[in-house]
Parts: C-alpha cells; structure tokens; sequence
C-alpha cells in the first residue's frame, strides 16, 4: 500500500510540472522583470548600449586603399545636342556614368567630399558631379502621351536618377550650380524642382545671381551678387543652406583682399559662408586630407570628349590607369584613413580620424 501511495504522489507531481505551460514561465518572467528595481533595468539597458561595433577588417593591400589619392571633381554645362566644349548629348552623358560604374567609380556630395566624410564601399573610388548654370536641359518637364508631367528623361536629372535606379549601388549625388532668375527654365517648376533636387539627396550650389565676372567687382557687388542667390533658394526651399561655389567662368577679383568675399559675406539680412569654392580647373583635386587641400581652389575636370586640350575626364581615367596619377580608392571607413606608408607624410591627420597604413 506504502509503495502505491509513492507512485500516485509521483504522477500527480508529473501532471503538475506538466500543467506548467510555456505562457506561464514567460509570464514569471515578466513579472519578475516589473518588480527588477528601475536602477537595475536602466544599468542592463547601459550595458547592452556600450557593446562595441564590430567593423569588418578590411585587406587594404588587396583593394589597394590609397586614401591620399586624387579625385575628379566633374564639370557639365549642357545637356544636349551636339556634342561641344560646353555640352554633353544625353546619350554621352549616359556612356559617362556606365564607364565610371564600370571603373568603379561612385558618386558623392560635395559637401562629403570636402568634409572628408567619405562613405565610398571599400576598393572603390569617390566622384563629384556638378553642372552648371541651371540649363533647362539639366532639369526639363515634359507631358508624356498621357498628358502627365513628367521629368524629362534626356535631361541630366531624369538620367541620373534612372541610372541610379538600374544601378542603386551608384549613389544619387550631384551638385547643380545656378543663377538667378528663372533656374532651369519653366517658371512654374522653379520651386518643385529645386525641392526635388534637395529632396533626392542632391545638393544646390551657388553660381551668381547673374553669372557676374568677379575679375572686376568691388566688394558690395559680389555680396550682393552671392547673397540673391542664397534668398532666391531660401524662398523656394524651406532650412536649405546654399554653402558652395561655383565661379563663373573661373574669376576671382583681381584685388586679393576682395576674395575673402568668395568666402563669407553679407547682402541686407542675408549672409552666406562657403565651405568650397569650385574653380574651372583641368584636372582631378587633392585628397581632402592632403596637407596641402584647399577648399577655396578646388579645380575640375571637364567631362567632355572634344578633345580641345586634352584634359578631358577620359584623359584622366587613362592617367588613374597607367598610374600617371594616383586615384584615391576607399578603405570603406570614413573614420579612418588607409594608405600606402610611403604617402603618409602627405596627410594632414584630422582629430576624428585614424590612420592606417601598409607596405
């Protein structure tokens, strides 16, 4: 009888333990989580917060990081028929990204570019694109067979954001440098096109209100000329700051106090600080960590094939090529800076940054 009485205290545990279900210990645990003093929640929290991210250790001698190379700021005017000097034809400007894709290239703001926040994937090399003047062509709406408004899709705009589309991997970044007026044409898209520049990720520069020669200005006429431009952005773009540069036809005046000018300055209530000034150059710009960067010199290439002088964004891919010029190449890491170390007393090392080298 003893022996039977143990075996029905057995099972009826058994059935017990059993009858726990799953809800119920999760439950438990819920509870016994709200009674946890609020001090002890918030140190778990804390220590969950200060686990370090693990950044993947990148071969740098493998995709031959040179984060003291050069970069090519590119230079557009038109987009259209024919090719020349000063235009690209749609269908040039769409072989232009498809090489640059294909020799990895990929874009990046200007500002970044400046900054030295460069975010560019690891073995490849950043780009600036930059148009200028405001052309219609560089940003058209037409009525489709439908009759609807749509973005021209031979237009600057409508082919970078198709190829970027095909291709997301290639960032959506330009800078498109205007003058007063009536940018990009079309009265009555001014403002739906400037926000849908800023809105994509794109940036708007400073060009002028009317593409004054700054050869000769005093120093009233160029604050007046740079900050319209600024109110004329900030009446159409709401918290946009306008803070580059784009010279028109490269001049600076002839007197060097008046330059600072290009820099900062003020028109009525308006006031305007340039952290790059864009020139029209011939060939690809320093490392922005290089000693010697200046962001009031920053050359360009021109993206043309007319073979003028041969400075052409061609020439210069050749240049990266042959090893002619040295091409920046991304380590991946805007917090560092990787490098051969025979490049390392070229760098001006920012306070942020850390710097990696090898052999």
């Amino acid at each position: 009888m003893k022996r039977l009485a143990a075996i029905i205290v057995v099972l009826l545990t058994l059935v017990i333990f059993v009858g726990c279900s799953k809800a119920d210990t999760v439950k438990a645990d819920e509870v016994e989580k709200e009674n946890t003093p609020i001090e002890e929640q918030e140190v778990e929290k804390k220590v969950e917060a200060e686990v370090p991210v693990i950044k993947e250790e990148i071969d740098l001698k493998a995709i031959q990081a040179n984060e003291a190379g050069e970069i090519m700021v590119l230079m557009y005017h038109h987009i259209k028929e024919p090719e020349a000097e000063w235009s690209r034809t749609p269908e040039g400007f769409r072989r232009d990204l498809e090489n640059l894709y294909e020799k990895g290239f990929r874009p990046i703001s200007l500002n970044d570019y400046v900054a030295g926040n460069i975010t560019t994937e690891a073995g490849f090399t950043p780009v600036v694109l930059t148009f200028d003047d405001g052309n219609q062509n560089n940003f058209n709406m037409i009525q489709n067979s439908s009759g609807e408004w749509v973005i021209d899709p031979d237009s600057a705009v409508g082919i970078l954001v198709d190829f970027n589309e095909k291709h997301p991997d290639f960032p959506l970044k330009a800078t498109f440098y205007i003058n007063g007026g009536t940018p990009f044409g079309q009265k009555e898209w001014v403002q739906h096109k400037l926000n849908f520049i800023v809105e994509k990720g794109m940036e708007i520069g400073n060009h002028t209100n009317t593409h004054i020669d700054f050869t000769q200005a005093s120093g009233e006429k160029m604050q007046e000329e740079l900050g319209k431009l600024k109110e004329l952005v900030s009446k159409h773009v709401a918290n946009y700051e306008v803070n580059t540069l784009a010279l028109p036809f490269g001049s600076k005046p002839k007197n060097q106090e008046l330059r600072r000018y290009l820099v900062e300055g003020s028109y009525g209530a308006i006031s305007y600080k340039h952290v790059a000034i864009l020139e029209v150059g011939w060939d690809p710009y320093r490392s922005p960590f290089h000693k010697d960067f200046d962001f009031t010199r920053i050359r360009r290439v021109r993206a043309s094939e007319t073979k003028v002088d041969g400075v052409g964004m061609y020439d210069w891919i050749k240049a990266f090529e042959s090893g002619k010029r040295v091409r920046y190449i991304s380590d991946g890491d805007p917090d560092t800076i990787s490098l051969p170390k025979k490049y390392q007393e070229q760098i001006k090392l920012p306070s942020d940054k850390t710097l990696r080298t090898y052999h």
